[in-house]
């Protein structure tokens, strides 16, 4: 009989929770939608945040896959330009949800379901308490693992030089 409770209650418990959480953060009533106006959030703006919130987890050494990568290099190579903040970030957008891709590289050594676990609940918690959007989903793929020989050492390029 016990068994049989324990089960039901945490069925009703989590059925309550996602209910007032989800109301709270994306209801038609919420911060996006008064009866002043509509608040539209650009597909740039939860790419940002989410770029900015997996990049904060130790063990992400880069976004994106190889060719963004190779062209985030020569951007930043570039006097004046920035990091995107962007790449390897795909998401889409709706009403009142977000859906969000990331192409990451970890850096060896780190758990990566671990990582992936870590970068989702930092994905979620900033995107929601940011834009009031739900998050439905944050798919992860780890196109490849950093390892400290694979920096290129800038020592051949000052012995040219001289």
């Amino acid at each position: 009989m016990t068994e049989k409770q324990t089960p039901t209650a945490p069925a009703t418990t989590s059925t309550a929770t996602p209910a007032t959480t989800s109301g709270g953060l994306s209801a038609g009533t919420g911060a996006l939608v008064s009866e002043q106006g509509r608040t539209a959030i650009a597909d740039t703006v939860v790419s940002k945040i989410a770029g900015i919130a997996a990049r904060e987890i130790s063990g992400v050494h880069d976004l994106g896959g190889g060719t963004a990568r190779a062209v985030g290099a020569l951007r930043e190579r570039i006097p004046g330009s920035r990091t995107n903040l962007t790449q390897g970030v795909a998401v889409e957008v709706g009403e009142h949800q977000a859906a969000v891709d990331l192409d990451i590289v970890a850096e060896y050594g780190v758990a990566i379901a671990d990582l992936a676990d870590a970068i989702r609940r930092n994905v979620v918690d900033q995107v929601e308490r940011m834009t009031g959007l739900e998050v439905t989903e944050v798919n992860i793929t780890v196109h490849d693992v950093f390892l400290e020989s694979d920096e290129p050492d800038e020592e051949p390029a000052a012995a040219r030089v001289q």
